[in-house]
């Protein structure tokens, strides 16, 4: 029942996203630390980068971390250090980024897309033995919105089929899967710094993490043209380097990251909360956080599969809260990127 004495909802312009509300705390301090890059004139590659992979690869419980331009240059790379190319499989989930798929395609293999598990978005890992072939050379789960898929069934999948998992964190670095963070699990994980996710660089950036001390060599040899020495290229790599600056900003910003990870949770139960308040509940589908995982909310999704859902008022949710809500209008189902059926992708619905 919603509170007699909070008074009528005030409307209030809420953006998607307010980046300035994160950086006017950091302002003074990431300045400075921009200021020292440009100092110092090292802006490819160094002690910037240096730092932050040491820094990340202790919070993420993993061997090695690897600074890359972004995270779809993230899922690229992982896929070449594999040798993935023409011909192969790799599967994936139906539902997200163009990014995870697209750099399948690029690399000339073909996207088998399996179902998701309809709560939780990700990949469902019942339906991922059937989609398995000769020609699969990787499985590649999702972590959407933050929450981690379910990959104790995926990596007993793979590991049957003899398959390296990939793990899409491009939404997701913070979030655990039974008490570890994802992205140390599989063969490799993937993660995206654009600017709206929960660590956030200052334009693009991304991180490919392993346990395994060859395909890392392999992932920095490759992010540097094929070289581990200047001008002696053993392969053909790309420039996938990290900026000094993206670097440094991180820098600044992952302490925090833990903090702003734990608010958005508490926000999310806040709007869980308001939702009931408001008697709508049970009118739209609410994020499930699975109880082996720790979910860090890069988005909070509302599904709402009546058109009627849309006269809900959110800006009460707005007003008591400060924070946005994503809500997604389900009228009709669509097919899944005609470009990617144009490419030979497989689906398995």
């Amino acid at each position: 029942m919603a509170n007699p004495g909070a008074g009528p909802a005030v409307a209030m312009a809420v953006p998607l996203l307010d980046l300035q509300a994160q950086y006017r705390p950091l302002r003074d301090e990431i300045l400075a630390t921009i200021t020292r890059v440009c100092d110092s004139q090292r802006f490819i590659m160094g002690p910037e980068v240096e730092g932050l992979e040491h820094e990340l690869a202790a919070l993420l419980q993993v061997r090695h971390a690897v600074g890359v331009t972004s995270g779809t240059d993230a899922l690229l790379i992982a896929m070449m250090a594999l040798g993935i190319g023409r011909g192969d499989e790799v599967i994936t989930s139906t539902y997200s980024f163009f990014a995870t798929a697209g750099c399948v395609s690029r690399l000339g293999a073909t996207p088998v897309f399996v179902d998701i598990d309809p709560v939780t978005f990700n990949l469902d890992p019942a339906a991922l033995a059937a989609a398995v072939s000769p020609r699969t050379k990787a499985i590649i789960p999702v972590h959407l919105y933050g929450q981690s898929a379910d990959l104790d069934p995926i990596l007993a999948t793979a590991r049957s089929a003899g398959l390296p998992v990939i793990e899409d964190g491009a939404q997701a670095i913070g979030a655990c899967y039974k008490g570890a963070p994802i992205g140390g699990l599989g063969t490799f994980g993937c993660f995206s710094f654009f600017p709206s996710k929960n660590l956030g660089a200052f334009g693009d950036g991304g991180l490919v993490t392993t346990q395994d001390d060859s395909l890392a060599a392999e992932v920095r040899k490759l992010r540097n043209h094929g070289a581990e020495r200047q001008y002696f290229h053993q392969v053909v790599g790309g420039n996938f380097r990290l900026d000094a600056i993206q670097a440094a900003v991180l820098r600044v910003k992952l302490p925090h990251l833990a903090g702003w990870s734990a608010a958005r949770r508490r926000n999310a139960d806040r709007y869980r909360q308001l939702f009931a308040d408001a008697g709508v509940a049970d009118r739209v589908g609410l994020p499930v956080e699975q109880a082996d995982c720790y979910h860090i909310y890069n988005q909070f999704i509302v599904l709402c599969v009546n058109q009627n859902v849309k006269k809900v008022n959110y800006r009460r949710l707005h007003h008591h809260s400060g924070h946005v809500v994503s809500a997604y209008l389900i009228r009709e189902t669509y097919s899944i990127g005609t470009c990617l059926f144009k490419l030979g992708s497989t689906f398995l619905l």
